[in-house]
């Protein structure tokens, strides 16, 4: 309805809405979808409003960066160290951590940056929380339809639409997100109708970008990295079945064959991929259900019932313990929005102690 409002041209429109639908188990059609596309335009990038950009690097640097602005400030960091539990103290306050190795790293304030089922349902005794809140925490949706397809190809994909240059070069849209099977808002809802009967997408919504065409220390010399941001497909196949290996495969030639059509000679480039279904992003990232915003972005899990009503301001039951990651106010989105506010929050507490 709001794309609606300000565009005629169809393939505009849902190209759009794919900001409105991205990450979550919904259609264009459900109400609410209209603030997910605001969410992921109301940024800014160096000054443009909306725009969104690649990190020098990979993703990897941005994390990096941190890392080490943080030990600029003294910081202590332990990698690959899995938490166990956080270690409360008598009266129940948060006092540390304790990892797997058994080693415990004291101090006054946790922050955790893990989704809230792993933070209060596996890193806290139930016993400590009310049960009000965990039966909430329980309840949150975390339905994901996304597969993260990363693909290695020996060149450029050539477009119909846009084909390459002779010299291989490339071109302002290689250098853009490129959105396929988005020619109308009823390719998008059908996908999702398909998905929410367990079946993946027959003709999924795909977003592609080649970040080695603006970085091109990503890759070999001539080859590329492709990434591809795919929906619609269920945590749970129809019936009950899991996401095997067959069942990835036939997916990701699903996905492929669409983009051969818009490209002809993508199949023949790809020398590997990796495919993340939502039950592997979950075991390999600790997203719920796959969920890339540790919880959807639905208007009944934003703002002030974000993760649950009455523990919106980032504290938890847990006195000393704050949550700071995506399953916090504001919700997803590389912006680092909840963690700088909880850090503000921490930080008042911590001047009180």
């Amino acid at each position: 309805q709001i794309l609606d409002q300000w565009f005629e041209s169809e393939p505009l429109k849902a190209t759009l809405a794919t900001d409105a639908v991205i990450g979550a188990m919904a259609s264009p059609h459900t109400p609410g979808s209209g603030y997910v596309l605001l969410h992921h335009v109301m940024g800014e990038l160096e000054g443009q409003r909306g725009a969104w950009g690649y990190v020098a690097g990979g993703m990897g640097a941005l994390s990096q960066a941190i890392a080490c602005a943080a030990a600029a400030r003294g910081a202590h960091i332990f990698a690959e160290k899995a938490v166990c539990h956080v270690l409360l103290g008598r009266d129940g306050q948060a006092q540390g951590v304790t990892l797997q190795d058994g080693t415990e790293v004291r101090s006054k304030l946790v922050l955790s940056n893990a989704s809230p089922q792993i933070t209060f349902l596996e890193l806290i005794p139930q016993e400590q929380l009310p049960k009000d809140f965990v039966q909430q925490i329980q309840q949150v949706d975390t339905r994901s339809p996304v597969t993260k397809i990363n693909v290695a190809v020996d060149r450029l994909p050539s477009f119909l639409a846009a084909p390459n240059a002779r010299d291989g070069q490339p071109l302002p849209h290689h250098q853009c997100s490129i959105h396929l099977n988005c020619e109308g808002t009823h390719l998008l809802h059908q996908a999702f109708t398909e998905a929410t009967h367990g079946h993946p997408s027959s003709r999924p919504m795909i977003e592609l970008c080649i970040p080695s065409a603006l970085d091109p220390g990503l890759a070999p010399r001539g080859c590329h990295v492709v990434s591809l941001f795919t929906q619609y497909t269920p945590s749970v196949l129809a019936g009950g079945r899991p996401w095997d290996e067959q069942a990835r495969n036939a997916y990701a030639d699903t996905v492929f064959d669409c983009i051969e059509a818009y490209a002809p000679g993508f199949k023949a480039s790809v020398i590997g991929r990796d495919i993340l279904t939502p039950p592997d992003l979950e075991r390999i990232f600790g997203l719920p259900g796959g969920n890339i915003f540790h919880g959807g972005m639905s208007l009944d899990q934003l703002y002030f019932a974000r993760p649950v009503p009455s523990y919106s301001g980032y504290r938890s039951p847990v006195p000393g313990l704050y949550l700071c990651g995506s399953g916090a106010h504001p919700g997803g989105g590389v912006m680092g929005a909840a963690g700088r506010n909880a850090a503000r929050v921490a930080l008042q507490d911590f001047r009180r102690l």
